[in-house]
């Protein structure tokens, strides 16, 4: 097996090539929070990158509900004009453009001033930084029902716009990895206790997306391997949740792992757990793959030729690369050429991890405005500048988005 071989997808379709530029926030929307002429651009890079699968960063179901400022909204048919250019820079050159639909949860920032919502009322821990995100109040059954008529809306006004699949993100502590993991879930009604009913709200979703979408239009879901927190989510249950997925018409299941308390996808956990400097989830995935009926990716710290082609040789269906292609967009074509280029970030080696982890994500969305204003990137840039740079601009797009929202509701 090779990472340039075709995938065929259980719905049929065809991804041209087992890599995949993974999913990363890039908080490049314009004043209406559709897609800006920057995010196009930064999506025509990468179309002409020659990955097969590109995934977009977070696309939110619900305007009041943001991961941050500055991202993108896909709610009504309001902006589907600019959605279709987006998609038609994304599929230029042949790949698949999945559309990554979300809803943070508990971990939407205060500085956007909307009531916070999850499954419980269990605040995040992240020390001095807590005091950044609201205390969430408990969603009612209507609520609930709510996001599910959200996902399956947004997801079928994509691919009205050209988008060849969605991807239901239920990892990294969002939303559904909040109604999976028991450290967030504390309900003893039909949507908490059991981890099947603690997986129902993402079953629900996948079926309501399928009932209003095409058979050849992909519906994929993201989910932690693990927690990385004890008593959280665990590797058996991911394994549990992809067997309740293999009995529903899911093309693939993307792997990865923690959440903003517990940074596994960046390289670090909480307890210690991380299993190598590059593909951090690989041993998880080639679990997961033994139960699988789709396809399983696997993301996480991809960085190198070998690594991805041994990943692939290994059993797992598909690569997703993130930081590596938001320094060089052309990678997957110096791979195909021959050229051992590995791209990566300076190490950041601070001592307050959720910190770090937020430097690390500065540096990335760094990355990505260089490109989305078609200049070379600059992957040497001071963590902490980045940073500074990156908490100016999102206090400035809180502000906005605060203006834009209550405009909105006037």
């Amino acid at each position: 097996m090779n990472v340039f071989d075709k995938l065929i997808l259980r719905n049929g379709s065809i991804v041209p090539n087992r890599i995949a530029k993974a999913a990363m926030e890039e908080n490049l929307a314009d004043k209406d929070h559709a897609p800006s002429e920057a995010l196009i651009r930064l999506y025509s890079a990468w179309a002409e990158g020659g990955a097969g699968l590109l995934i977009t960063g977070n696309v939110m179901v619900d305007s009041r509900a943001m991961t941050g400022p500055g991202g993108v909204v896909l709610e009504n048919s309001r902006h589907l004009d600019r959605f279709r250019r987006w998609a038609q820079a994304g599929r230029a050159n042949g790949a698949q453009l999945w559309l990554q639909i979300n809803h943070p949860g508990r971990q939407m920032p205060a500085s956007l001033g909307q009531p916070t919502w999850a499954p419980s009322a269990v605040p995040l821990q992240l020390g001095k930084l807590s005091r950044h995100f609201s205390a969430p109040k408990a969603m009612t059954h209507d609520v609930i029902e709510d996001v599910i008529r959200r996902f399956a809306r947004t997801a079928q006004l994509g691919e009205q716009a050209g988008f060849t699949g969605v991807e239901i993100h239920a990892a990294h502590g969002y939303l559904l990895s909040q109604f999976l993991s028991p450290l967030t879930n504390h309900r003893r009604d039909q949507w908490g206790g059991s981890l099947e009913n603690r997986a129902r709200l993402l079953i629900e979703i996948v079926k309501a997306i399928r009932a209003v979408v095409s058979p050849g239009f992909a519906v994929a879901v993201k989910l932690n391997s693990a927690d990385f927190q004890r008593g959280g989510f665990s590797a058996d249950d991911a394994r549990q949740v992809v067997k309740l997925l293999n009995t529903l018409d899911v093309d693939l299941v993307e792997l990865s792992g923690g959440s903003y308390e517990a940074p596994a996808m960046q390289g670090d956990a909480r307890d210690g757990s991380t299993l190598a400097r590059e593909a951090y989830f690989v041993e998880f995935a080639r679990d997961i793959r033994a139960v699988a009926k789709m396809p399983v990716m696997v993301t996480g710290g991809i960085r190198r030729w070998p690594v991805a082609q041994a990943v692939v040789q290994s059993g797992v269906d598909m690569v997703g690369i993130g930081t590596a292609l938001a320094i060089d967009p052309d990678l997957p074509r110096a791979w195909r050429a021959g050229k051992d280029s590995a791209p990566t970030l300076r190490p950041i080696d601070w001592t307050n991890k959720p910190l770090a982890s937020l430097a690390n994500m500065a540096a990335v969305k760094f990355q990505l405005r260089k490109l989305s204003r078609g200049k070379a990137t600059n992957p040497k840039v001071s963590p902490l500048c980045a940073l500074i740079l990156q908490q100016a601009s999102d206090a400035c797009r809180a502000r906005q988005y605060r203006r834009w929202i209550a405009q909105r509701s006037g």
